[in-house]
């Protein structure tokens, strides 16, 4: 539906399956009502009008490829109640610089954020148990994480010993990985074409 332009979904819908929405190309404002508790994989992917989106506080679980290719989309509100962030969820939200991860999540998919090139900062809630690989690989203006299993003054994540991901926007050109590190994680250093050493 490429000339979609809006979508207000009523209250008695509880779940968003599957494609549902996916390349409304022109759709530009969707209203989530608290009745929704799950959007389905690819509900959104590539509604690339799309600018901010409020998921509301009675979603649990947001699929995978959601919002995927929402290069227009700048900022995420994410309810309280999510638990799961599914893989590529919003993968290649290119504008995206801005998301907050709700203290309920608990798993971030890989490569959930990938290429999610304007993010400048990430906060992991205590929460979150599990962040799969390339999570936020090729993310390339992320200068810092913060808070659970931020390390080394934010440049990275290490966790259980693991370090999952780099801050590749951070600036830096040599990087000494910490000593906590015992293992390197298959997408840590992700196209990080700036480091040379």
């Amino acid at each position: 539906c490429t000339s979609l332009t809006s979508v207000t979904i009523p209250d008695s819908v509880t779940t968003i399956g599957e494609w549902a929405f996916n390349w409304c190309s022109s759709l530009t404002s969707v209203t989530i009502p608290d009745s929704v508790t799950t959007i389905g994989e690819q509900a959104f992917a590539h509604c690339e009008s799309l600018t901010s989106v409020t998921i509301p506080d009675s979603v649990t679980t947001i699929g995978d490829e959601a919002f995927y290719r929402c290069g227009s989309l700048t900022s995420v509100t994410i309810g309280d109640r999510v638990t799961t962030i599914g893989e590529w969820a919003f993968g290649w939200c290119t504008s995206l610089t801005s998301v907050t991860i709700p203290d309920s999540v608990t798993t971030i998919g890989e490569w959930a954020f990938n290429w999610c090139s304007s993010l400048t900062s990430v906060t992991i809630p205590d929460s979150v148990t599990t962040i799969g690989d390339g999570a936020f690989a090729d993310c390339d203006s992320l200068k810092e994480f913060k808070g659970k299993y931020a390390a080394d003054g934010g440049r990275c994540l290490i966790i259980d010993g693991v370090l999952n991901a780099f801050a590749i926007g951070c600036g830096v050109t040599q990087y000494t990985i910490p000593d906590s590190v015992t293992t390197i994680g298959d997408t840590a250093f992700w196209n990080c074409s700036s480091l040379t050493s």
